[in-house]
């Protein structure tokens, strides 16, 4: 990345100050302030030095209202300062945190696919803490400390123009130094980011996992796995430091060497007779409060670059192109007429088709099972309908619509998914079964959960329909959670059903409820099922055989167990007698 486009990237960033500008604004009016009240100091020292060689009551009277008044102005300064500019910057922070956020949301399948989740929570955390330097305590100083040189520059020419620009001729060596700087510290930091996402992958692998690390005894693997991550990013964050803590005192060195320079030059005979001593003192004062300021302002350097390599990442997530929605036509309640047609699809340019030219015409109403093995494109296939990916080839229709006219998201809403890994919040059951609807009607939910044969184990539940799953329903067993998800379908009442393995969690006796429930539910609706256990889709209107991504048969479960081909060789596996 070239000092171009670190300088691009921090423009970006400070384009998020706009709406917050009249804070901004305030915070250099506190800044401004600040520095003049500071610089008054050299000043102070000049009347005190000359007021003592010539006093009078007037300055004696007036010394002391300038010492209050400089630091008043000073502490008003600061305040206005330090308030208003991390007031701005959480704002940005707090923007572009949720930019990020909602920008994730709206991504194509495919780049979850190739993204881990520890990545992409580092990102939102990790990377805009990072930015958060940048605009926070970068920023403060950058505009405090560099006006109040500025402010102490200006006070030196004032005094004494050619000894100041003896003193600045140290600036293109410092300007070197930092340039050098930079550049390792934004390359650092990229790597340093990375590893950080490394360091969070492996955690909430390790954490998330927690029953099949300990079940399969692999504690000891786990924990040099994120030792070895977490060493990566400590290394990283050593070169960092190593680099921070040759480049500040070799800065600190060139401006003691030029302050050393001009205390000599300023010593001279002739210039001591050229100044009054109070100019003097104030021009070795001035002098030397630059020394503070400068220290500060060469540290928030790896700051600056930290935040530019973060807001580098995050700038180009926000660059990925979001899930495609070019559809004009609003779904309203759809009838469920289902239309493949010669439907492909591959996960990559590389990678072989999953599915080879599927024709499949559904009637509203109808139920649709889809059974074969493992890896056939049951999921792939099913997975189309609500348009988490596209076909790479053929097209789908909803009433003899083509899928990609219809808008994403109320066609989505049309859509309910019951999935085998299911996914609950760590909200209460009402908020579960009602997800995304504000303000439910808790008689929708009641009859929902009744539908789904899941009202039974909530009543027993300590708050009842008010009780907290835990993450992901770590409070409920595999058959409750199931039948949660499959109350969330009713209560969505979409005219499209999609079963996804929802009965492969559950018991005899809760697949007996949820088989019950299923033909209450299916009803009326347009259902596709896929499901492992053939017992559950004998009652299907049509059953349908994937392998390897095409059909093989089609027809009824008596039909195609008379015809005795690949449904009966899958039912005689499932069903035969033991020896």
């Amino acid at each position: 990345m070239s000092e171009h486009s670190g300088w691009t990237l921090y423009k970006r960033l400070l384009g998020y100050v706009k709406p917050y500008w009249r804070a901004f604004a305030l915070a250099i009016l506190g800044y401004v302030i600040y520095a003049a009240s500071s610089t008054a100091l050299a000043e102070m020292m000049k009347r005190l030095i000359d007021g003592i060689q010539n006093p009078d009551a007037a300055f004696r009277l007036f010394l002391p209202l300038f010492v209050v008044g400089m630091f008043a102005a000073r502490g008003l300064g600061t305040f206005l300062g330090t308030y208003f500019m991390s007031s701005v910057a959480r704002n940005l922070v707090h923007a572009l945190r949720c930019d990020v956020f909602n920008h994730m949301l709206h991504l194509p399948g495919r780049f979850f696919d190739d993204h881990s989740t520890g990545h992409l929570i580092s990102r939102v955390t990790y990377h805009v803490e990072q930015v958060t330097g940048a605009a926070t305590k970068a920023v403060t100083i950058l505009l405090r400390e560099g006006l109040f040189v500025i402010g102490l520059v200006l006070y030196l020419l004032w005094t004494n123009w050619m000894l100041t620009l003896l003193f600045l001729a140290v600036t293109p060596l410092i300007g070197g130094v930092v340039s050098y700087a930079s550049k390792r510290f934004r390359r650092i930091s990229r790597r340093i980011q990375r590893s950080m996402g490394d360091v969070t992958h492996v955690a909430s692998e390790a954490l998330s996992g927690y029953r099949v690390v300990r079940t399969h005894g692999a504690e000891a693997y786990e924990k040099s796995r994120f030792a070895a991550a977490s060493e990566v990013n400590r290394r990283q964050s050593m070169k960092e430091a190593l680099t921070k803590a040759i480049s500040t005192p070799v800065i600190q060195l060139l401006v003691a060497l030029s302050l050393a320079l001009l205390v000599w030059l300023a010593m001279s005979p002739t210039l001591l007779d050229a100044m009054t001593p109070g100019e003097f003192v104030a021009f070795v004062t001035a002098a030397a409060l630059m020394a503070k300021p400068v220290r500060q302002l060469t540290e928030i350097n790896s700051e600056i670059q930290k935040g530019i390599a973060a807001a580098g990442e995050l700038f180009g997530l926000l660059e990925e192109p979001p899930e495609s929605d070019e559809g004009t036509r609003d779904p309203g309640r759809l009838a469920g007429r289902v239309c493949f047609e010669g439907v492909r699809f591959a996960y990559g340019d590389d990678q072989p088709e999953v599915l080879k030219g599927i024709d499949l015409a559904v009637k509203p109403g109808e139920m649709i099972a889809i059974v074969g093995r493992s890896g056939s494109g049951k999921s792939t296939l099913v997975g189309l309908l609500p348009r988490f990916y596209q076909p790479t080839a053929g097209r789908i229709l909803i009433d003899e619509v083509p899928l990609d006219a219809f808008r994403l998201q109320p066609l989505r809403r049309q859509i309910a998914l019951v999935s085998q890994q299911v996914t609950l919040f760590n909200a209460s059951i009402a908020d579960n079964i009602a997800y995304g609807i504000d303000d439910p009607d808790p008689a929708a939910i009641e009859t929902a959960a009744r539908a789904a044969h899941a009202h039974e184990f909530i009543e027993r539940m300590p708050g009842g329909y008010h009780a907290l799953v835990g993450e992901n329903g770590v409070m409920l067993s595999g058959g409750q959670r199931q039948r949660l998800a499959i109350a969330r379908a009713i209560f969505k009442d979409a005219p499209l059903l999609v079963l996804d393995e929802a009965t492969s969690a559950l018991d005899s006796e809760s697949e007996r409820h949820i088989q019950a429930a299923l033909e209450e539910v299916c009803r009326g609706r347009t259902t596709i099922v896929i499901a492992h256990r053939l017992s559950t889709i004998e009652r299907a209107d049509r059953i349908l055989v994937l392998e390897q991504g095409e059909v093989v048969e089609q027809g009824s479960h008596a039909e195609l167990l008379e015809r005795d081909g690949a449904y009966a060789a899958l039912h005689r596996l499932q069903f035969q007698e033991p020896a």
